[in-house]
């Protein structure tokens, strides 16, 4: 057990002058490096920030795009006992004010624009009807506020942190609706990450390329956390750029990458993929959306690299299972590896919750030590995903086999019922995956009249393709019963994506829809 501070506080401790942060932009490359002294000095002094305004406990939210000072606020936080209210800088007045006020925040750190938002002038607009919001600081001013807090602490001493205090609230990503506010704790935030991180195998000091947004669990959890507890380097960019991630894979001799599915793709399609020296990578990991056997392949094949898939959610600190470098292609292919070696796992009958035999579909539900606390000010919703005995119900379908090896097969919800009969997205979005025409591929089920739904796939052809439905039809026809052959087909230019990555279907559903009307 440890604090998510007490982590950054022993990397000082032990290898004080190596690299522990290196930034960089799409616009300007590296643009700052820090060692691991320079981070706590930093850290350090933005707990004092958040002392002077805020009392342990207190939530604070963080809008604002990857940038060294987002990092610096959360391991303040962190110290001074505060909770960080992570905030995605591509909300809108409408989606910031229901997260601030969900999370009852007692202050915002604020950058005022990210890309095209105005985050600033949305928090002056909102705060006059936010109770309880005592202070706005502002980001772009961070060197000047915190140089001006005290270097020590003045009167009492600082209060303590303990392990299984709130270090965080995540709003989850609502690909299945509304976000409601998972409660993360210094013990899970330290701990997930780190057991995920031995088993990648990188061995210390590796250098990792954090292309992942901030405020999501992947980018602030274990792309931050990962490299901290082996003593290594996070190389944060502020928005994943392809060029970018390439050059900098290159330049800082990068040992490790790890992205959704859409992000690798957009490596893969660069041109730039074939002239970077990319011979450093040793293992490259994805998660956060469902990940097609073909792309594991390509990614071995085309660098070389242990390929890994991880699964899991906000709700559990980041994984559940994953699989591992020794893994058979075949297993990683097809399977999202063991459990963590901390976590139960068992997979239970959506309408009774009995577990199921063996190779049986079911919704995979979890259980260890360092699950969310709960969601923020919601104990229905905390009660509807925790079970009495402890298993958080993860809402995802998948089997499991004799040796332990997890196979996911789409989420409880996205399940198709087509003429009684159900159908599971993930199986055919894999085999529209195979055909050498298709990027990406997802599948819903829209209403009919006779079957009670349909098979609908939205796909984005690979550039410079132009794949018919009829041939579509045919590649999926010949691998899958002819009722998981999708009836209906749009081609399109990009699917709908949150910040993690993850199609949102529910969109595409709504769209259809709107279309029908």
């Amino acid at each position: 057990a440890t604090t998510v501070g007490g982590l950054l506080q022993r990397a000082a401790a032990r290898t004080p002058h190596h690299p522990a942060l290196v930034f960089a932009t799409a616009h300007d490359g590296v643009v700052g490096r820090w060692t691991y002294a320079e981070l706590l000095a930093e850290a350090e002094r933005a707990a004092q920030v958040l002392r002077e305004r805020f009392a342990p406990g207190e939530r604070v939210a963080i809008w604002a795009s990857n940038r060294p000072e987002w990092l610096v606020v959360q391991f303040g936080a962190a110290l001074a006992g505060v909770v960080l209210v992570t905030m995605n800088p591509a909300y809108r007045a409408f989606e910031a004010e229901a997260v601030l006020r969900k999370a009852r925040v007692a202050g915002i750190v604020v950058e005022r624009r990210s890309r095209d938002n105005p985050l600033r002038a949305i928090v002056d607009d909102l705060r006059p009807r936010l109770d309880g919001v005592r202070h706005v600081l502002d980001l772009d001013e961070w060197d000047r506020i915190a140089a001006a807090a005290p270097a020590h602490d003045v009167g009492a001493a600082p209060h303590t942190v303990e392990p299984h205090d709130p270090v965080q609230i995540q709003f989850t990503s609502g690909t299945t609706g509304t976000p409601k506010g998972a409660v993360l704790t210094h013990h899970g935030m330290s701990n997930v990450p780190r057991v995920a991180t031995e088993l990648f195998g990188l061995g210390p000091a590796p250098v990792w390329i954090n292309a992942m947004p901030l405020f999501h669990v992947g980018g602030c959890g274990l792309s931050t956390i990962g490299p901290i507890s082996t003593g290594g380097t996070q190389v944060l960019v502020d928005r994943f750029d392809p060029a970018l991630v390439l050059a900098l894979v290159e330049s800082e001799r990068a040992s490790f990458l790890g992205g959704v599915p859409t992000m690798l793709l957009g490596l893969l399609e660069h041109p730039d993929f074939a002239t970077r020296d990319l011979s450093s990578l040793r293992v490259v990991l994805s998660g956060g959306a469902a990940v097609a056997p073909e792309l594991v392949v390509h990614i071995e094949r085309a660098l070389g690299v242990r390929f890994l898939v991880a699964f899991g959610q906000t709700e559990v600190h980041g994984h559940v299972c994953q699989t591992r470098p020794d893994d058979t292609p075949e297993d990683k292919a097809a399977t999202i590896g063991r459990p963590l070696p901390f976590a139960e796992l068992r997979v239970a009958d959506p309408v009774t919750g009995a577990t199921v035999p063996r190779d049986t579909v079911g919704e995979l539900c979890v259980r260890h030590g360092a699950l969310m606390a709960g969601y923020f000010d919601d104990p229905d919703a905390t009660a509807r995903a925790i079970d009495p005995d402890g298993w958080l119900h993860t809402g995802d379908l998948g089997s499991m086999d004799d040796r332990g090896y997890v196979r996911f097969t789409g989420r409880l919800k996205e399940v198709i019922v087509r003429g009684g009969e159900n159908l599971h997205p993930r199986e055919i979005e894999d085999v529209l995956f195979m055909h050498p025409a298709v990027a990406e591929a997802a599948v819903i089920g829209v209403p009919d009249a006779r079957w009670g739904e349909q098979v609908a796939a939205f796909v984005r052809p690979h550039a410079g393709t132009t794949p018919t439905a009829e041939e579509l039809r045919v590649h999926v026809r010949a691998l899958l019963a002819p009722n998981k052959v999708p009836v209906h087909w749009r081609f399109v230019d990009a699917l709908p994506c949150n910040a993690s990555g993850k199609v949102q279907k529910f969109v595409l559903a709504q769209q259809w829809a709107d279309d029908a009307e």
